[in-house]
Order: structure tokens, then sequence, then C-alpha cells
């Protein structure tokens, strides 16, 4: 183990990676918009290319919502997004790029020098949404609950629903509280660091 060799304490580390799973059950805890809220206004300082922040968070709260929600989930996923305290649908706005002068305000050109064009808007969106979607799982984490990432579902059929515009694109659904009875499957391997790490 290497946990010396790091600032963030042990304790720490087992809360947002070495015990943190994805959680399948959920006690009937609420999930607060103030806790919410506090995971946002951390993992919003999590790096970006040009700092653009493509991510949009859809609280699912409202009984209504949650049956047009669940009805494009996969069969495995439709239970746990039925009863999970909170539900959070995680997408892209492929439009990103129209905030980009006042998000990096030392290079506003930059909005009309490498976006103009959907399709590049549409892969940058989708690589720094994913980031900012893993930065969002460990807010979660961070604020003591449980997340449980979903990418089983009808993506289509979801931006449709949701965002009916066609500016938006799903990245994944998350189930969201504090863990419930036989939460965890088993831990799955992870490749050890020589599998992973070289140097040239």
């Amino acid at each position: 183990m290497t946990t010396d060799a790091l600032v963030l304490d042990a304790a720490a580390q087992d809360l947002l990676f070495r015990e943190a799973r994805t959680a399948n059950t959920f006690t009937d805890e609420p999930v607060s918009d103030e806790q919410i809220q506090a995971i946002y206004n951390l993992v919003k300082f999590g790096p970006t290319a040009f700092n653009q922040q493509p991510l949009r968070v859809v609280l699912v709260r409202s009984a209504e919502g949650r049956e047009r929600l669940v009805q494009h989930m996969a069969d495995g996923n439709k239970a746990k997004t039925t009863a999970a305290p909170l539900v959070a649908i995680l997408a892209v706005d492929n439009e990103f790029h129209e905030e980009l002068p006042t998000q990096l305000p030392h290079f506003p050109q930059a909005k009309d020098m490498f976006f103009t064009e959907r399709p590049v808007r549409e892969a940058s969106a989708s690589m720094n949404g994913a980031l900012q979607a893993g930065y969002f799982i460990i807010g979660v984490r961070a604020a003591g609950l449980a997340a449980g990432p979903m990418t089983g579902y009808d993506a289509a059929a979801i931006n449709k629903e949701f965002f009916g515009n066609g500016d938006h694109s799903v990245l994944a659904v998350v189930n969201i509280g504090k863990p419930g009875e036989d939460a965890w499957f088993p831990r799955s391997p992870r490749l050890a660091y020589d599998e992973v790490v070289t140097t040239v």
C-alpha cells in the first residue's frame, strides 16, 4: 500500500475510492437539494478542456418524472430506479460553446475558432461531460452518499423525453442515496500498477 504517499488521509481515500461501490439498493432517507448543491459546488472545479462545462443535471423527484424515466430504463434497472431516494440524469449540452466567452474570458475566441461544427462540439462535450460525470460521482461519495450510475437505458428515448430540443445528450442515470441492505456486489478485480503504468 502506498497510502502514505498521498496527502488525503486514509479515511477519505476509503470514502472516495477503496470502500466506495456502485450501490444497487438504498434506504428511504431523502437526499436534499442542499446536498446536491453542495456536491455541485465542489465538483464544478474539476478540470476540463477550455474550461468547457457541458454537464447538465436533471434531478428526477416527482412521481410523474420518475415514471417517465423508468419506462426507458433497461429491465434490470427499473426497480432500483423506481425505489432510489433521488435519481439524476446526467447529460451534456452540445451547445456548450455559447458559454465559452464567459467561462474562458482570456480566450473568448475559442468558441468560433474550434467549435463551430456540431460534430466537433458533440465529441468534445461527450469527453468533457464524462469527466464531469466522474467528478459528480466522487462528489456524491464525498457527501457520505452512495451513487448507482447506470447506462442501461434507451438513450434516444430519454433524450426525446427530457431534452426535446435535440441539444442535449444523456450520459448516465445515477441513483443517489444512503446505501440499503445488500447494496453492493462483490468488489471486482482491478488491474495492477505494473499492468497499467509504463515509463519512457
